[in-house]
């Protein structure tokens, strides 16, 4: 009897106990217990209610409703996620163009159109820094490179220029070593200034020069006979060198130039890096490549050692 009385007894207190704590519970602040989760709450339709609800959790069970979340599904109940999908709406974007397919060919840095015309601006007489920088400047601001046919007995003083032009994608060819006229000399004067030219580039960038460009133009058969390298001359002359005059150069060459034309200008003199500066923009509007000589050559037949050359048109 008297163990019945404690359980009796103890009943009575859990009863009045939880009597006490529900009105507290349910004024709980914001939704909680089993009427917060919307499987108990289907289940409640179901005449289910919170025992069923109760018994689950008591047991463990991860059904709907339970405090397990849900895999992320890729296919229906699957643990897979479904992979980002290329479809109208997504964030994929659709992968650039090959520019070789396209028929473009890397060059210089930069692409060429081989079928585009192309025009190969030259300048005689430097390096310069202070004129050919900002020849080099503005050539590249618009996608183009130039040839700068140097004399021999400056490159030393201008090694950064040199390297400038090498590592930027400009050509640079032969002027020989003390720009002296060549048909004065014999075949080997003739030989020594091409040979000491090539040296003197050599000893910065690592490479001769692959062009030559001979001092006023000038030739004989012993020139001609005594030179292996191809013969770079031109077919639009400037006269830079004679006129010093920005406008005048400009005038030269806009509106007379064609497809693979060599432009004749002079790096020594401020008034030509003025008229480069202008040509180089508005040749670049007319649809003109500005390209090097052996890059012209390249896309038009090719050159030959000891072969003069004055244009590349087509």
């Amino acid at each position: 009897m008297r163990r019945n009385s404690v359980k009796y007894m103890t009943a009575l207190a859990l009863t009045a106990l939880w009597m006490t704590a529900f009105p507290f519970l349910a004024q709980a602040d914001g939704p909680s217990g089993p009427a917060s989760d919307p499987g108990i709450a289907a289940r409640a339709e179901e005449g289910t209610g919170p025992a069923a609800w109760a018994e689950n959790m008591t047991a463990g069970q991860g059904t709907e409703g339970s405090g397990q979340a849900a895999a992320p599904q890729g296919t229906e109940g699957s643990d897979q996620t479904a992979a980002p999908q290329g479809t109208e709406g997504s964030n994929q974007t659709a992968a650039p163009q090959d520019p070789a397919a396209q028929g473009l060919v890397l060059s210089g840095g930069r692409y060429l159109d081989p079928a585009a015309p192309m025009i190969a601006l030259t300048f005689d007489d430097g390096p310069y820094a202070p004129v050919g920088n900002r020849i080099m400047d503005c050539a590249e601001q618009y996608g183009g490179r130039v040839t700068f046919f140097v004399v021999g007995n400056r490159v030393a003083s201008y090694r950064d220029e040199i390297l400038r032009m090498q590592q930027s994608g400009h050509e640079i060819g032969n002027h020989t070593y003390e720009h002296k006229y060549l048909n004065r000399l014999n075949a080997d004067g003739v030989r020594r200034q091409v040979e000491a030219c090539n040296q003197a580039v050599a000893s910065v960038t690592g490479r001769a020069p692959a062009l030559v460009r001979l001092p006023g133009g000038l030739k004989n058969e012993t020139v001609l006979q005594n030179i292996s390298q191809p013969i770079i001359m031109w077919n639009v002359d400037t006269l830079d060198w004679k006129t010093r005059d920005a406008a005048q150069t400009v005038q030269a060459v806009l509106g007379k130039v064609k497809d693979g034309d060599i432009v004749l200008m002079h790096e020594l003199y401020g008034a030509s890096g003025d008229a480069a500066c202008t040509l180089i923009p508005a040749l670049t509007a007319q649809g003109y490549q500005l390209v090097t000589v052996s890059e012209l050559a390249q896309f038009r037949g090719g050159v030959q050692g000891g072969k003069l050359y004055y244009s590349f048109r087509r």
